[in-house]
């Protein structure tokens, strides 16, 4: 019992202190029967190239976010279930020892600094995961969302081959993850498992898929007039879904980041099963 007791305000420490490292713009993490498994700092590949990120493992959610103020405060907090799909890669030019994160939602790579850390990572994700569709009951998800070709990957538009400048900007369709110009973007259309509601950019050529693929489904339920895909205009405020939905550069020179802080898995998911 006094173990017991000794491991819960162990973890409520260790959550809480997450919880303010991301300041009042971070959501609340603690909740009964959450644990902290283990935390770290990996290279994730965003559109705009690789950047330092800082991860929490739970044993039913993953938590990521920038580093600023030399690691002691984060920002940009992403909350992630652990209905994802690993992939392990070989390392390439760019990137060792690294491996993909597919969810509905979102796909990205990740880097660790060394393979024994990169292992670690996927083991104990596997595992938080595998425990958590048994405990629940739940499937796990079929559909994930695409990667991103990153924005240095073409210098041309890879539907009309419009050369991209300062003016001609790159944006991505968010169903097949193409590099992209505006004009070829215009589109836009709801993708079920990555938003049910949000009208998200695609290209035109996924956006005819798409609304094939409405009309069909459309076709089988009747007296339904919602409409789900559609087109319009960038937004007239200036702002774009492209800003709002993609992290920016860091203000920080990411060269202080260089030397990895290796993770630690606090807490081993034998000893955290719920109590009967």
């Amino acid at each position: 019992m006094v173990d017991q007791l000794a491991f819960s305000q162990e973890n409520w420490e260790r959550i809480h202190a997450v919880e303010n490292s991301f300041g009042p713009s971070g959501k609340p993490l603690f909740q009964q029967g959450r644990v902290l498994i283990g935390e770290g700092r990996l290279m994730k590949q965003s559109r705009r190239g690789l950047q330092p990120k800082v991860f929490f493992l739970f044993n039913d959610v993953l938590v990521y976010g920038s580093i600023i103020l030399k690691g002691r405060w984060h920002k940009k907090q992403q909350i992630i279930p652990l209905d994802i799909q690993l992939e392990d890669l070989e390392d390439s030019a760019t990137m060792k020892n690294q491996w993909l994160i597919r969810t509905p939602r979102k796909s990205f790579y990740v880097a660790a600094s060394s393979y024994e850390e990169k292992r670690a990572w996927i083991e104990h994700m596997e595992d938080c995961r595998s425990r958590l569709l048994q405990s629940s009951g739940l499937r796990p998800s079929s559909t994930f969302a695409v990667t991103w070709i990153p924005d240095q990957a073409s210098s041309i538009c890879m539907h009309c081959s419009n050369k991209f400048t300062v003016t001609q900007r790159r944006h991505h369709c968010r169903n097949c993850g193409f590099v992209v110009c505006s004009a070829c973007s215009k589109k836009r259309a709801i993708i079920p498992h990555i938003h049910p509601t949000k009208w998200l950019r695609v290209c035109s050529t996924c956006h005819s898929s798409l609304s094939r693929t409405e009309a069909e489904e459309m076709s089988c339920v009747r007296g339904n007039s919602t409409e789900k895909i559609g087109s319009y205009e960038d937004e007239v405020d200036g702002s774009t879904e492209e800003e709002e939905t993609e992290e920016q550069m860091e203000d920080h020179d990411p060269s202080r980041w260089v030397d990895p802080w290796s993770i630690y898995f606090c807490l081993k998911l034998e000893h955290v099963r719920p109590r009967t």
